[in-house]
């Protein structure tokens, strides 16, 4: 992403030049200085910033002078980019809210102070080990937990796993530096912070627990047995749709709302965080903001990655085939949207009562998210890290609607038009760029099987053992043969009127 785009006119933004915005944009009211970093946060991007800190952003504004300020840590050599934008910006940012009846502008001071891992590794662990630090939470991407689909064990042979095992002082992995930290902290005799996971996984909280204590484990089996009883996973279900930045946005946040702002973030106006109440040093009172603390998050997070998340890969594999570019225009096409209101009826059996939510309304408010046109939410960004998201998002559908004798005409069209969209081209033939960790071996099979399903539903880090189950095999290789001979629309028309 290019930031450097002309904005001579707009202000620069920082906290010096805060009381010089105009009035249509909020500011922060509260004293940054006066907060204490209680929580650090890994893995900075725009969710983070357009989701949790905006959170803390209100409790602040309630609180002034609080603990639970944030600490953000990029990992990543990707990081670099926003460690400049952060630090050219006293960590200030515009979040935008835009929707049909409008753009609202915000700015965000929440995080107070920003670590590249990669320019000082001791400093991270430092804050991490650090007393006032009391909870880390992560947004590392479903690919960043190294959890084997196939059989719910650690990657313990993945290469940043190993190096992190021989080299415990200067890790470059996120659990490296959480034991690191939480070695030094049980040495020390101080209190383990908790680890609270806010990425799209099922079970997020459980699946952290037990990675991280495996591989604490391996390192050290005194330290795995000391964060395996005293180190406090909670899961969570976070929401809210938020596109990648784009040179369009610095410029519309510069045209718009006279600010020049190198990185800042888009976001729909919905948004929920449901957060099971386990914390090991304390927490703060999200509840005053809106956060739901509950004792059971699983029924929020199955209808949230099995309604929302799955019909964004739905999306994002026939909106690309189709030659669509942006999330709306899928959603503007009648074939398409019914294929995801039917995907959404065919999920809705396999999921638990969740309380105090309306299931069909929820839907209906899903379809209208999706097709909400001012936030251009681009389509490979659905389809990012597929290899990851399809486990967790559609394929525990399927074995339990397969387990309950359900219908499962719709999951398995998602992962067929999968399959063909590995292919790397549109219908129309235009190439498909596939941006995922096992790219080259998906590619391989989908580029040498072609209609035959068989070669990628092997692929036992992604399926397990579903390709054992014949009624599910069958299905997806009947809507992958279709997708290859009569192209998205066809298919789609065909197979809608059956249904």
């Amino acid at each position: 992403m290019n930031s450097n785009i002309s904005t001579s006119s707009a202000i620069k933004l920082n906290e010096a030049s805060l009381s010089g915005l105009g009035n249509n944009i909020r500011v922060s009211n509260y004293d940054r200085h006066q907060i204490t970093n209680g929580i650090v946060h890994i893995g900075v991007g725009g969710f983070h910033r357009a989701h949790q800190a905006l959170y803390l952003d209100n409790y602040f504004h309630q609180n002034p002078g609080s603990e639970w300020g944030i600490c953000g840590v990029g990992l990543l050599e990707f990081d670099k980019r926003m460690r400049d934008a952060l630090k050219s910006q006293d960590c200030l940012y515009t979040l935008v809210e835009k929707s049909p009846s409008g753009d609202r502008a915000r700015v965000i001071g929440a995080i107070t102070k920003y670590l590249f891992a990669p320019d000082n590794r001791q400093a991270v662990i430092d804050t991490l080990a650090d007393p006032k630090c009391r909870i880390v939470t992560l947004t590392i991407t479903e690919g960043g937990y190294y959890y084997i689909e196939g059989s719910g064990e650690f990657d313990a042979h993945h290469p940043t796993i190993q190096y992190d095992l021989q080299h415990p002082d200067q890790p470059i992995g996120v659990y490296g530096f959480l034991t690191a930290a939480l070695n030094r902290r049980r040495q020390q005799g101080i209190a383990p912070f908790t680890v609270l996971s806010c990425d799209n996984l099922q079970g997020n909280g459980n699946i952290a627990r037990k990675m991280l204590t495996a591989f604490a484990q391996m390192q050290n089996p005194e330290l795995g047995r000391w964060v395996a009883e005293q180190v406090a996973f909670p899961n969570c279900m976070v929401d809210r749709i938020t596109p990648a930045t784009t040179p369009a946005d610095i410029k519309m946040v510069a045209e718009q709302f006279n600010i020049d702002d190198a990185f800042p973030v888009v976001a729909e106006p919905f948004l929920q965080w449901v957060v099971e109440d386990n914390f090991s040093a304390g927490r703060p009172d999200w509840e005053s903001v809106g956060v739901q603390m509950t004792s059971d998050v699983h029924p929020y997070e199955m209808m949230k990655i099995r309604l929302l998340n799955a019909s964004h890969l739905l999306i994002g594999y026939l909106g690309s085939l189709a030659g669509y570019t942006y999330v709306h225009e899928v959603m503007a096409d009648p074939l398409i949207r019914q294929a995801v209101d039917r995907l959404m009826v065919e999920v809705t059996p396999t999921l638990q009562p969740v309380p105090g939510i309306d299931l069909d309304n929820y839907k209906k408010t899903l379809i209208e998210r999706f097709a909400n046109p001012k936030i251009r939410d681009q389509l490979p960004r659905l389809c990012l890290n597929s290899s990851a998201k399809m486990p967790k998002f559609v394929l525990g559908s399927v074995r339990d609607a397969l387990r309950q004798g359900g219908a499962i005409d719709y999951m398995s069209l998602t992962v067929a038009a999968w399959f063909r969209y590995l292919n790397g081209n549109d219908d129309q033939g235009k190439p498909i760029t596939i941006d995922d960790p096992i790219a080259g071996t998906l590619t391989q099979l989908a580029g040498s099987s072609g209609s035959d399903s068989k070669a990628l539903l092997n692929l036992t880090e992604v399926f397990g053992d579903l390709s054992q189950s014949s009624p599910f095999v069958e299905s997806v290789t009947n809507h992958l043969h279709r997708l290859y001979e009569f192209g998205t629309k066809e298919t789609l028309a065909k197979f809608l009127q059956k249904t």
